[in-house]
């Protein structure tokens, strides 16, 4: 069995409440139709009901009235969501009549719905940017204790078994910070191997990449690597993860041995974290296109409940897939809380 289908049973086994906050948008709804039918989540449809039951007959979708449909104009909690938006916002020049406004805005809603514990995760991107789907998850659900920064991580599959996890690879951050600084990049790794134990279920080996292995360049932008491999290893002692390192040196056995002997992580790494937000984006679509590579994400880690961006380019297949990886990163969250 794929992990993907593993995740998905996972979701099926402890069904987490997803908000999709685009109810109108026409993938969501049949990856919403899917969903509810095969019983993957308790989904929640943010939108006017009666064109979401309008669309739902155009599209020939019969599971549409076993989901929720929130009217975000008109339902029995708007005042109480927007109190908490107030109570929340306040210190910030917040007014009342501003909160009771930006209720009404389906992906605030979405977020007051996880902080009111009325929902368990979002997705959310068919149609917004990443910057209007960040920012409400920023302001009101934030980032996890002892995380200062929100990533984005990428599945990757490839058919080439000797790399990674038998050609599973998680690639990170391939969405988010453009440049981040040593600190950043460090909680960027941590975030990562969160996301690796909980989503595939195995011990993340790291490699901090960079254009140098070991010392065998030297300039300022090796130094970043380093000493965010550094920060990474004293925040957790116990994590198998090692930099600088070449992304050859990484993933090549036989590289590492040259490279970098008596690395625990060289030439097995299964988590690749980037530099930059820069070499993160280009490796992970050189990877999806010129090796074939299946790349599922960006998954956003770091938050203090799972919210998760789709590219306005993403299928219904993807939206399925990242709903039952939301509900996985949800039950993770719990569990963790517990």
């Amino acid at each position: 069995m794929d992990l993907i289908q593993e995740i998905i049973l996972r979701a099926k086994a402890n069904k987490q409440r997803i908000v999709l906050p685009e109810g109108t948008e026409e993938r969501t709804l049949k990856a919403a139709d899917r969903l509810a039918s095969d019983g993957v989540a308790s989904i929640i449809l943010l939108g006017n009901p009666d064109k979401i039951k309008s669309l739902a007959s155009q599209y020939g979708l019969r599971q549409i009235d076993n989901t929720t449909i929130i009217d975000p104009l008109n339902h029995p909690k708007k005042q109480v969501y927007a109190d908490l938006l107030y109570e929340l916002r306040k210190n910030k020049g917040l007014t009342p009549e501003q909160a009771a406004g930006l209720v009404e805005n389906p992906l605030y809603l979405g977020c007051l719905m996880i902080k009111n514990g009325d929902a368990d995760g979002e997705i959310a991107g068919a149609q917004n940017t990443t910057g209007d789907v960040l920012r409400p998850a920023l302001q009101i659900i934030k980032t996890s204790p002892g995380i200062s920064v929100v990533s984005g991580a990428f599945l990757m599959f490839t058919d080439k078994k000797q790399y990674g996890k038998d050609g599973f690879l998680v690639f990170a951050d391939c969405a988010v910070m453009p440049n981040p600084t040593a600190q950043e990049l460090a909680g960027i790794a941590l975030a990562t191997a969160q996301t690796t134990r909980a989503l595939a279920g195995i011990e993340p080996k790291i490699a901090m990449l960079s254009f140098s292995t070991k010392g065998s360049a030297t300039h300022e932008l090796c130094d970043k690597v380093i000493e965010a491999t550094r920060i990474a290893k004293e925040t957790d002692p116990g994590l198998q993860i090692d930099g600088e390192l070449q992304a050859d040196a990484a993933i090549v056995p036989s590289v590492a041995s040259s490279k970098a002997p008596g690395s625990p992580v060289a030439g097995s790494a299964n988590v690749l974290i980037f530099p930059n937000l820069e070499c993160g984006n280009i490796a992970y679509k050189l990877v999806q296109r010129l090796a074939g590579a299946e790349a599922i994400g960006p998954i956003l880690q770091g938050m203090a409940a799972p919210v998760n961006d789709l590219s306005r380019g993403c299928s219904v297949d993807d939206i399925y897939k990242m709903v039952a990886i939301c509900a996985n990163q949800a039950m993770n969250k719990r569990y963790s809380a517990n």
